[in-house]
């Protein structure tokens, strides 16, 4: 049954009918995508043209040439239940064809009003308000303009490595690369200041001293991963968040938890700050949350949230989309989902045997992360690993700034079968 299989490539890839669709995308795409991919092919010599999804289901996605994968990935970490799983699209059928749209913080849906008390339930905050949004962007934002609108302080403090997202706001505190910020440093708020990521087994009191040294007059809110995703899978040493914290209300300021990647399980936890003991200020929430459809909230103390008050007599940051029916419903799908199946427990027990799997095979360095959310630094090339795998069927990414970590991040509910002839092939393609 397709969702849990093999996987089974029976055609180079691109295979015919996906050459065919790439030459129709190569006129209509914006030309960022391919220069990145001619990039990657120059410096690693192996192909990097993509495949085209026609269908997904539980861990695997079909091609449009037939070729079926496992997928490591869950779509950027968004599939955490499984593509197409049952509940989520049969919730979303149901709704919609009842509600398709409301009328957003005007006249709201039943369904926004009962996923935002569920979120805010949830959520390691004691008396939580929240604001839903589409992108996990979307959430950084609304944390960052709430940040200033509590603090009246317009500075964040980031980290180098850091990945929040590309539009305006998010992006001035994106320490992944400077590059992503260069051509719009123009734009972008001048009172973001970078602090290094430590180290897992770096001091944490020289890290937080680190952090503290560059906490000035106009910084109203530190930003943070519990750990860099996209980044390169990097933690960082134990008791760091609760440290964040203690700065940042030293300081007047405000701690974000950013916890779109790392929240709802993927980690073992349903949140890793509330493992931490941590009771964020504000929480951004997202990828996974909707179960495939874009949703995505930012979470925070009551007492902050208050400072959107009425400023000017009007809503001052809403979208049309937002708290739209169908994403609420495929929302409350997912997080049934996650308690029901117990996916946090399960993803911890099964990401600690893979992990070990992977760390004895040869031309692995070093595996790192939590749960699944692993990443790999490897002897080899991981632009070509990345490709060779897709070539054996399955689907991973590179991460970091140098796209040197084979980063791995499954659905939460795939089978350990799978999982362990992942470790088969990948000890395959490492020799």
């Amino acid at each position: 049954m397709l969702g849990d299989q093999p996987p089974l490539v029976r055609s180079p890839l691109p295979g015919p009918a996906g050459q065919v669709l790439l030459d129709q995308l190569a006129q209509v795409e914006s030309p960022a995508f391919t220069a990145r991919r001619a990039r990657r092919q120059e410096r690693s010599g192996a192909a990097q043209d993509p495949i085209v999804w026609t269908e997904a289901r539980g861990a695997n996605v079909i091609d449009a040439d037939g070729n079926r994968y496992v997928d490591l990935t869950s779509g950027f970490g968004v599939a955490s239940v499984g593509h197409a799983h049952p509940r989520v699209v049969g919730a979303i059928c149901a709704q919609a064809a009842r509600l398709l749209h409301a009328l957003g913080d005007l006249h709201p849906s039943t369904l926004k009003i009962e996923l935002l008390s569920r979120l805010c339930a949830l959520a390691p905050i004691a008396d939580a308000r929240a604001v839903l949004s589409l992108s996990g962007s979307d959430a950084v934002e609304t944390a960052l303009k709430t940040a200033t609108l509590a603090t009246g302080k317009p500075g964040v403090l980031a980290f180098e490595g850091a990945y929040h997202g590309l539009s305006h706001g998010p992006l001035a505190a994106c320490g992944y690369a400077e590059s992503f910020r260069a051509p719009f440093a123009a734009q972008l708020n001048p009172h973001v200041v970078f602090a290094p990521w430590p180290a897992h087994d770096a001091s944490l009191r020289a890290a937080l001293a680190d952090v503290a040294g560059r906490l000035d007059a106009d910084v109203g809110a530190i930003l943070v991963e519990p750990i860099q995703g996209r980044g390169g899978v990097r933690m960082p040493p134990a008791g760091f968040l609760a440290g964040l914290a203690d700065l940042a209300h030293e300081h007047g300021g405000l701690l974000i938890v950013d916890e779109i990647f790392t929240g709802f399980g993927r980690c073992g936890a349903m949140f890793l700050s509330a493992e931490a003991g941590v009771e964020p200020d504000l929480l951004c929430l997202g990828k996974s949350l909707g179960g495939g459809l874009p949703v995505s909230a930012c979470v925070g103390r009551a007492e902050v949230m208050a400072a959107w008050g009425d400023p000017v007599g009007e809503a001052i940051h809403t979208g049309t989309f937002f708290g739209h029916p169908l994403g609420c419903a495929a929302a409350l799908a997912t997080l049934d989902v996650i308690e029901d199946e117990a996916l946090a427990a399960r993803t911890l027990e099964l990401g600690e045997g893979w992990s070990r799997g992977l760390a004895a095979l040869d031309g692995v360095r070093v595996v790192r992360g939590r749960g699944l959310m692993l990443g790999l630094e490897l002897e080899a090339d991981v632009l070509v690993v990345v490709r060779k795998l897709l070539e054996r069927g399955y689907l991973t990414l590179p991460a970091g700034a140098g796209a040197d970590v084979l980063q791995l991040v499954p659905p939460l509910n795939i089978s350990r079968a799978l999982l362990d002839g992942f470790v088969e092939t990948l000890g395959e393609v490492l020799t």
